[in-house]
């Protein structure tokens, strides 16, 4: 169906399906059908288009007139899977173009009845260890009697032909599993938890659930990931407590600082945390200000005085982790900064010329004046920064610093903060790097493996792509560095901040501070001929990109927002591939100022997985939320997750979905650090696809190709620093797709003030 040409998403919310095999018969807390609401039954046969921000669906469901005469449904149906059985309840209407339809407002799932029912309700991956084939024999083997057999007497499941015993009881485990989490299912429905959030409280609680949402539901926007205080809090209300309760505004004010931590901000003024938690929750604001007085004593947020923007003093609120993370990370630098020893002494009396010479013989190439001063720095200095833009020979001089220390038998490690960039800096240097995670061997937790009590083997640590270093990652790292050792951060001090909080790499360069650097300005010849570098330098200075008579660097002009998510999907899947023979899923990456939108990353993905990766009939695929997961998807990882693959799976990290089982509810991602890792079916949410990503998220990879579409949609988002990065993850081509107005409005607007840290006043004052 056409998107442009669907019906107005009705009024009403959303009703997640439970997950377990339930609800013959309405019980408390489901939805129930009101007087005036027509009610349809039938087997939801297909999803033709869902929106997993609004919740809007559009599906067919055959209601038992037969698979060529199915009903088309429309409306709150986001969770529902096909094949399963569903008692809808809406409102009849017509489409003009559509025809006649059913528009729901909200549903719930029941045991199907008939044999086609049972067999496509078992096949269709609802149940670990059951799939297509399973299902048609299970259901030969048993009839109508299927369910009762599982439920009463699974161990009959071995009667099937090929069933064996472990399967039979993975099958079962999984059955009792859905049925111990029905009545949770069933509570948590009833104060309005999506299903897939439900499953994560059940799976932290397990049967406390219920009292911990009834008793203290402000615990789980801290305890559960993706609850935050807006969904807790709505809870709350759905099971009584308080609007002026203490817990409620003590939760609001940590949601609010946790919101800012999001924005890139280690701490909020105390006057503006309050603004934003009387705004927030609606209270007075005394009662605003005695809760963070509580909040303080209690030790949930710590106060101190800072110097503001302007160098007077404000009060700064912080939450724990963020206030002794800055202290730390200061402490740790300082700490390095004055070491007694040094693990790189070798070079404080060395012969400069002679060495740099050598070294021109060794690489085939002089170094420029301040290239050279960037290498005596860092072998020299216990931390210093290295920064630069494109073309002005940061990679090289980085190579040149490993050779030299190589050569004098140091212990050399190198970092990134992404896979992608640690592979860039092996190839390099030709010497080992991993991601920054993967070094310091992160914990479940978070807890690294080395520390100041167990500090990394390592006489020089470089760590390239610094600007990506949000403050707690910075802590960690420089925790795990010897006392003696060189630490040396390389990066792009005019490309975004991390997307974690902190201005880690601009605080070390902040005027006054202790940390030596060099800033590499300079462009060389063979980088001047690039239309992709020549391009960046000119948007850091505030100029327009030159797109006319550049072989790498092109603009197709649209100034009509859609149409211009059109165009990009073109440029991506047929364009550029017949002209550069570049794969659209391996070379060429989209990148969106941001996510929503026509053409914001999230829509830019359902366009662009029709047309790369489309859906074929008998190849298996699976539906969570609003997207579709196929094998061969350019997926990535939206959250830090510990207790995934052998280090962990982090925040950013990209992949290719290599396998996927609808049995085993299991699909497999090849990661871009050449690591398997499986996802069960409820972990889905932690997985969004990767055709398109937002700028913030592409920080530290570098794509052969790029192609950023900029349209007066974004207008807000659009600012030097956002293209400029953008521009700068492209290696060989960037194809800017969009409006003239909206590419010289990111150009002129230069980005609205600092973040709030205190980090590079607490260096310059340590």
């Amino acid at each position: 169906m056409d998107t442009q040409q669907r019906p107005g998403q009705p009024e009403g919310r959303s009703q997640s399906r439970p997950q377990a095999p339930v609800l013959q018969a309405p019980v408390q807390g489901q939805p129930q059908a009101p007087r005036q609401l027509a009610q349809v039954e039938g087997v939801l046969e297909r999803i033709t288009y869902a929106n997993e921000e609004t919740g809007y669906t559009v599906a067919r469901v055959d209601t038992g007139r037969g698979a060529n005469d199915l009903l088309t449904v429309v409306g709150a149906l986001l969770g529902a899977q096909p094949g399963e059985s569903l008692r809808l309840f809406g409102r009849w209407g017509s489409h003009p173009q559509y025809g006649k339809q059913f528009t729901v407002e909200n549903y719930t799932t029941v045991l199907p009845a008939t044999i086609q029912g049972i067999q496509r309700y078992l096949g269709s991956g609802l149940i670990k260890g059951i799939g297509p084939r399973f299902a048609e024999r299970i259901v030969e083997q048993f009839g109508v009697d299927t369910l009762e057999v599982i439920e009463q007497d699974p161990k009959r499941l071995i009667e099937v032909p090929g069933l064996g015993p472990k399967r039979t009881k993975m099958i079962a485990a999984a059955w009792e599993e859905q049925k111990s989490i029905k009545e949770v299912m069933v509570f948590l429905q009833g104060v309005g938890v999506s299903t897939s959030l439900a499953v994560r409280i059940f799976k932290k609680y397990g049967d406390s659930s219920i009292g911990v949402v009834k008793n203290e539901p402000y615990r789980l926007a801290s305890d559960v990931w993706g609850i935050g205080f807006l969904t807790a809090d709505r809870i709350a209300q759905s099971v009584g407590i308080p609007h002026d309760s203490p817990e409620r505004v003590k939760a609001g004010l940590q949601y609010a600082l946790s919101q800012s931590s999001d924005q890139g901000h280690c701490f909020l003024p105390e006057e503006r945390l309050i603004a934003d938690g009387v705004k927030l929750l609606q209270v007075d604001v005394g009662l605003v200000i005695d809760c963070l007085a509580a909040l303080v004593a209690e030790e949930g947020v710590v106060r101190e005085s800072v110097p503001g923007e302007g160098g007077e003093p404000i009060t700064a609120v912080y939450l724990v982790p963020f206030h002794r993370a800055e202290i730390s990370l200061t402490n740790q630098l300082l700490r390095l900064l004055r070491a007694d020893t040094d693990r790189l002494s070798a070079f404080e009396a060395v012969d400069w010329p002679a060495a740099l010479g050598w070294l021109a013989k060794r690489t085939g190439a002089e170094l420029a004046p301040e290239q050279r001063e960037s290498v005596k720095l860092a072998l020299t200095e216990k931390v210093a920064v290295l920064t630069g833009g494109p073309g002005c020979g940061k990679s090289f001089t980085v190579k040149s610093i490993v050779t030299l220390a190589l050569a004098k038998k140091a212990k050399v490690v190198l970092a990134a903060p992404t896979g992608r960039a640690a592979k860039r800096l092996a190839e390099l240097t030709g010497a080992e790097a991993s991601t920054v995670h993967r070094l310091l061997e992160l914990r479940p937790g978070g807890e690294a493996a080395y520390d100041r009590d167990r500090p990394l083997d390592a006489d020089l640590v470089v760590v390239d792509e610094a600007s990506m270093l949000d403050l707690i990652l910075a802590n960690k790292l420089v925790k795990a560095v010897a006392p003696g050792a060189h630490l040396l951060f390389v990066g792009d001090v005019d490309q975004l901040p991390s997307v974690g909080a902190g201005e880690v790499l601009r605080d070390m360069l902040a005027a006054g501070g202790p940390i030596p650097s060099v800033r590499l300005t300079r462009i060389f010849r063979q980088a001047q001929q690039s239309g992709v570098v020549v391009n960046a330098h000119r948007i850091n200075e505030g100029k327009p990109p030159v797109t006319d008579g550049m072989p790498d660097f092109f603009l197709f002009a649209e100034e009509d927002t859609e149409r211009a998510a059109g165009l990009t999907v073109d440029v991506v899947a047929r364009r550029i591939p017949q002209k550069f023979g570049l794969d659209p899923r391996r070379d060429i990456q989209v990148l969106a100022p941001m996510h929503r939108g026509p053409a914001g990353a999230g829509n830019l993905n359902t366009l662009l997985q029709a047309a790369v990766t489309p859906g074929r009939e008998g190849l298996p695929e699976r539906r969570f939320g609003g997207r579709t997961f196929r094998v061969g998807d350019k997926v990535t990882q939206i959250r830090n997750n510990y207790e995934k693959g052998q280090n962990g799976v982090f925040n950013g990290t990209v992949g290719v979905v290599m396998s996927l089982s609808v049995e085993e509810q299991r699909l497999t991602v090849r990661t871009d650090e050449d690591e398997e890792v499986p996802y069960d079916f409820d972990e889905l949410d932690e997985l969004a696809h990767a055709y398109a990503m937002t700028i913030h998220r592409s920080q530290g990879s570098e794509y052969p190709a790029v192609v950023i579409p900029v349209t007066t949609s974004a207008w807000t988002m659009l600012q030097r620093n956002l293209l400029y990065t953008a521009v700068t993850r492209a290696k060989k081509l960037v194809v800017l797709v969009g409006s003239r107005r909206a590419i010289a409005q990111a150009v002129r607007a230069v980005s609205a003030g600092r973040r709030h840290s205190a980090l590079d006043h607490r260096l310059a004052i340590g």
